[in-house]
This record gives C-alpha cells, structure tokens and sequence, in this order.
C-alpha cells in the first residue's frame, strides 16, 4: 500500500502509462510499446519521480515534447500528458488531423472543460480519427512531489502565483481569483491523489484564507455529487486515512518574512541557497581556471554538470539535513571506507598473479577464488557508491567554497541572534562594511533580517547610517522600501514573529576533516551545532495539531468539507490532536521551515508531516520579488 504522497503520484503515474489500467504483477510478458507525448508541465511533473530508465522498463521507448517537430509512427499508441491548454488542445487537434499515432490515450494533469472535449471530439470526427481516441482522462495530478514530505504546485510559469504576484499593490480582483483558483486546483488535485478530505484551518484577513474558502467549497461541491465524486469508492477504501482525517494548515508568507532570506547551515538548504537547485537536481559549473601549460594560455571551457539528488541516494536521504560540518565530515568516512574496499581487490588482483606471473600465487588459487568471487559481486555496488561520493564531494565542495568565500558561517550565527534575540556581541555595521564579508546580496538579507526582527524600528538617523553603509557596499535598497512598508502594515496587524530561543553553539574545530589527508579544507569556518527551535510555521503547526490553545492561532478558521450545511464554525468538532498534518505557504517556500517541519515531525513519534509551498525559492529569488515590489 502506496504510503506517502510521492509514493502514490508515481503509482498513479504508471497507471497512466500502462494506458490506466494497474501494472499487472509477477507478468514475464514484454511491455506494449508506446510514447509519451508531454508539455513542459508534464515534464516536470514526471521528472522527479521517474528515470529515463524506469520509463524505457514501462515500455516508453520515445518522450517528446507536445510543442516539438514530431514524426509520424503509424503503428504505435501514444499515451498524452498535459495542461489542457488552448494551445495544447489545438496542438492535440493536429496531431489527430495529421494521423501521428496508432492510437491516442489523452491525459489530462489537470479536469478539462466541457468546451474543450468538444473541441477533440469535433477535431476526431473531421479527420475521421474517432475509433483511435481511445481514452480520455483527468489525472488530477497537477503538482510537483520533491519528497515523500513535500510538494509544490508548479515550476512552469510560477511567477503566476508567486509572492510578488499576491502581493502587488496594484492587483485587480480578477487576476486575484485567478491566482487563487489556480492554487486551489493544484491542491485539490493533490489532495485527490492523496485520497483524503482535510479539515482546514487558516489566518483571517490574507490570501490564505481566500485559499481556505475556495478550496473549502471545490471539496464540498465534489463530495455532494455522489455520482462523480472523487473521494468514493476504491480510492478512499485504499486511503490508509479512513480513520482519521488529515489537517491542512494554510499559513501566509507574510507571517515569517525572516526565514526565506535566513542563511542556513543544513546540507539541503544550503545547496539551493547557494547553487543552482530545481526539482531535485543541481546544475554546477566545473572546471574552469587557466591551462597554464602552453602559451597564450586560453581559459579552460567551463563544463556544465547535472547532479541528481534523489530517493535511491542513501547518503543524501541520511544527511540531507545535517549541519554542513557533519556532512563534510561523513563524505570524508564514506571516502575512505571506499578507498580500503578498493585497496582490497587490488591485492586479490595481484595475488591472483593478474599483475605479472607469480609462483607463490597457484599455491594460494584456491582460497582466494572464494574471495574474488564476492570482490567481482560487490564491483557493481562499489561503483555505484563511487558515483555517488564523487557526486557529493564535488556538491558539498562547491557549497564550502560559497561559505568560505562569503563568510556565511559568520551570517548564519548572527542571524540566529538576532532571531532569538540573544546578546549580539558584533556590531551590524561591522559586517556590513567588512568588504570580505559576502556578497552586496548577503548583507542586505542580514540587515532585512535586523530589521524584520528588530522590536523598534531604528531611528531614521540610524536608518541613515545603514543605508550608507550598504549604499557603500553596493546593496540594492528597493527590497528594504517593501518591507518598510510590510512591517508597518503587520505591526498594526499583530506583534512580530517569535522564532524561538535557538542557539547556536560552536563546536571545536572539526576533528577528522581538519586532518590534512581531508578532501574538504575547513579551517576558519566554524563549526556550528544546531539546538532544536521551532520557526513560526512550525509553531502554528504544533498548536493546530496538538489542539492547544494559544493567542496566535485562536481565531484561525475552522472549514470541514464534509459538514453538510457550510456552517462557519471555528470550533472544532474533534478535541483530539492530528496524527497527520499537511501544511501549505501561499506565497511560496524554503527548504529551511521544510527541514524544521521535518525535525518536529521526528520528534513526535506516529505523527506525519508535509510541507508544501505555491513556489520554492530561495534568498536571491526572493529579494528579486521583494526588489520589484519595492520598486513600485
């Protein structure tokens, strides 16, 4: 029984291309071969849940973009993923028109519109292509699975729904509802894939709560009409969710604006921090520097290289929250452990009188046959694991040249200071106008952070002060203008986010990779140990779960679809806490309150976590939005 979210997209994923019906067990028979035809966001839905290979195993022996140049292939079915966009349908029309394919299993990621199927059926009739038609489905698959913990709706056209699309000042209600059911849609179909109803909970007053509305009534409107609703029958008997239901908590970004722009010190989040990280996979440029052998020296190309970061990786799945030192670390043991195995089979090798003939080695044949046998065996196996330390040296090596060279210890640390409040030994400025000290772009994150954080607002003449000095280290002020005026209307609205008393203490200086045989050279970098505290979302999270009452989160809405009349109660009904929990940022997210949600969730036993966000971006991302919102 499929278990997580990620788990059950990929099922309903084979489903479709085994032309929707379930993959048969245990048959030796050869899959039917087909292609796949998707749009990009088809592409990206499949691309973290599926390899090239474990496609090729279903029998895909050709995926092609919609929107490409496409040959006929007369005598093949072609199975269809897509939006059901004009464009896409138009393009649909074409194909059948021009008799592409044998035959045509149309899927849609997302429920297609009466006018639309009409306009295929019409298409199909004029080019005489009913009979191939063969299926037409909705998916309801439109979201992207990042983890077994996590989701995001889109990767396609995300400034569609981001934070700077919510939150413009000149927005008109109609590209508000546009957004919001856009939203909406994704997370009904997720919570179809999922096969459960959840009850709701959300702030009043901001975009989460016209989410909560929305989505309240396209659950309803779907559970009343029996005949077609998609919560009955074989996908709710499979829903291990029958006894209990889940609880969405839909939070606003605007709720914690620290923590996007926050520096971080865990593996994952320090990656899509600082390099190049979308839908699990990391695009790095190596190489570089001159060639300094010959004359007239040309700069070496730059290669660029795609390192995947997925399930099946053991090392990643394990570490993939730890603080960097920790990581570095265990890179360096997993090294080292390969290099002994490696050394092992090059001296069964020479005994083995494989390098140069050896008289001792006949004597010694027999008992070292059994020994090389299973050398052989594990040779697989040790180049998978080679593949894989290689993949993370290169990663975390390309991280710590970030932190080395931009000081983000030293920022991490201050922030975390300043988020809890705790004595700050360093002055702001200092960092600001240390010109060794990161990039224009970190010092404008950690002094937003100062200000976000900051009880009372600095005086203007302080304000000054900084200004220059950030002016003088090349800041781009525009974000610091929005979020002026966002402290000013939240301070009206309620007091500031509490991020908790974290700590951070620094450790002695790394102890194995200070070593000088050490892959990683950490010197100067601290070596900073995270105490568990709760960011504000995971707070909010704890007091909906565990139905405690508290000021922040008392008068969150309260929705239950399945009630019949749509009674506005915000009392709950069941006084017993959650043992599931979804909880979903409109206005987009960070790998940071996903790894802290994570944290929570393993410190209570039985209970389930997932984190979900409308976009995933990081700081640079974020202040880009915060720039052209405070350029207005």
């Amino acid at each position: 029984m499929a278990t997580s979210v990620r788990e059950k997209q990929t099922v309903a994923l084979k489903r479709m291309l085994n032309f929707n019906t379930p993959p048969l067990k245990n048959t030796a028979a050869e899959p039917v071969w087909k292609v796949l035809i998707y749009d990009r966001f088809g592409q990206d839905i499949i691309s973290p849940l599926l390899s090239v290979k474990e496609l090729r195993d279903m029998g895909i022996t050709l995926h092609l973009l919609l929107h490409s140049d496409r040959d006929p292939i007369p005598d093949v079915p072609a199975i269809y993923f897509l939006m059901p966009t004009e464009e896409n349908i138009d393009r649909i029309c074409q194909d059948l028109r021009s008799q592409l394919y044998e035959s045509y299993y149309l899927n849609f990621i997302s429920a297609i519109s009466r006018s639309k199927l009409e306009d295929i059926a019409s298409a199909a009739l004029a080019a005489n292509a009913v009979s191939q038609v063969t299926k037409v489905f909705d998916q309801y698959l439109n979201f992207i699975t990042l983890e077994d913990d996590m989701f995001i709706l889109c990767h396609q056209n995300k400034e569609l729904i981001s934070y700077h699309a919510i939150n413009r000042a000149d927005i008109q209600d109609t590209d508000m509802e546009a957004i919001m059911d856009t939203i909406v849609d994704s997370l009904f179909c997720f919570f179809v894939t999922l096969g459960a109803v959840p009850i709701i909970r959300c702030p009043r007053g901001n975009a989460a709560e016209m989410v909560a509305v929305k989505l309240d009534k396209k659950l309803r409107e779907n559970l009343r009409d029996a005949r077609n609703s998609l919560f009955t029958g074989d996908s709710m008997a499979a829903g291990q969710f029958s006894f209990q239901r889940p609880l969405l908590v839909l939070a606003d970004r605007n709720m914690d604006m620290a923590t996007p722009l926050h520096h971080t010190w865990t593996y994952q989040a320090l990656i899509h921090d600082v390099l190049d990280f979308h839908l699990n996979r990391v695009l790095m440029e190596e190489g570089g520097g001159t060639d300094s052998s010959h004359t007239g020296a040309r700069p070496k190309k730059k290669i660029k290289k795609m390192y995947d970061l997925t399930a099946a990786d053991r090392f990643w799945q394990k570490h993939k929250g730890s603080p960097f030192p920790e990581v570095a670390e265990s890179v360096q043991e997993e090294l080292d452990t390969y290099r002994t195995q490696e050394d092992e089979v090059k001296r069964l090798k020479s005994i083995m009188g494989l390098d140069g003939e050896d008289e001792g080695a006949i004597s010694m044949l027999s008992d070292n046959t059994a020994k090389l046998t299973s050398a052989v065996s594990s040779l697989p196996e040790l180049l998978e694991k080679k593949r894989l330390i290689d993949l993370h040296t290169n990663v975390a090596t390309a991280v710590l040249d970030h932190i080395k060279s931009r000081k983000l210890d030293v920022y991490f640390e201050y922030e975390e200071k300043l988020m809890s409040k705790s004595t700050i030994d360093k002055s702001l400025l200092d960092i600001v106008s240390d010109p060794y000290a990161g990039t224009p772009e970190d010092k404008m994150r950690l002094f937003l952070i100062f200000y976000i954080t900051a009880q009372q607002v600095p005086s203007e003449s302080d304000l000054e002060q900084y200004r220059k000095a950030l002016l003088d280290a090349g800041c781009d002020l525009s974000p610091l203008n929005y979020i002026k005026q966002w402290k000013a209307f939240t301070k009206m609205a309620s007091t500031p986010a509490n991020y908790g008393n974290s700590g951070v203490k620094p450790m002695g200086l790394f102890s194995r990779v200070m070593n000088t045989g050490s892959q990683f050279v950490m010197e100067g970098v601290k070596n900073l140990v995270l105490k568990q505290h709760n960011l504000p979302v995971t707070r909010i999270l704890d007091n909906l779960m565990e139905m405690k009452s508290h000021p922040e989160t008392d008068d969150y809405r309260y929705f239950d679809p399945k009630m019949l009349r749509g009674s506005e109660s915000s009392i709950p009904r069941n006084k017993n806490p959650f043992q599931e929990a979804i909880v979903f940022v409109v206005g987009g997210g960070n790998y940071i309150e996903y790894q802290n949600l994570v944290d929570y969730a393993k410190s209570k036993p039985g209970r389930k976590v997932v984190y979900g966000c409308s976009e995933l971006f990081n700081a640079a991302q974020f202040m880009k939005q915060l720039a052209q919102l405070g350029q207005k």
